[in-house]
């Protein structure tokens, strides 16, 4: 079973910037595609980023032009890029990979623990 573990959160000052990191214990192109989520406190987890297997790179409305996703497939990562952070990023993110497991398409999704990100105004 691959296992997804993320790094990177913290505390940051509204403006700012950080990186967060997925480090897959397997090789990410067993993924049709790894994603991005986030879930503030009493909130639904909501969809942030996608890169698919080929490199293409999708992003929520809410943050285009201030995230990017990004990988190093030589290392199994997969990056989120944050910049200009509001307090409304402040939310557990959490990175995921999509698998296709059967020829009629049925996927299962792999999770990640989640990391903390807190943006203070």
């Amino acid at each position: 079973q691959v296992r997804l573990v993320e790094s990177g959160g913290g505390l940051v000052q509204y403006g700012g910037s950080l990186r967060l990191s997925c480090a897959s214990s397997g090789n990410i192109f067993s993924f049709e595609d790894m994603s991005w989520y986030r879930q503030a406190p009493g909130d639904q987890r909501d969809w942030v980023a996608t890169i698919s297997k080929r490199g293409s790179t999708t992003n929520a409305d809410s943050v285009k032009g201030r995230f990017a996703i990004s990988r190093d497939s030589a290392k199994n990562m997969v990056y989120l890029q944050m910049n200009s952070l509001k307090p409304e990023d402040t939310a557990v993110y959490y990175c995921s990979g999509r698998r296709v497991v059967n020829v009629e398409g049925a996927s299962v999704t792999v999770w990640g623990q989640g990391t903390q990100v807190t943006v203070s105004s």
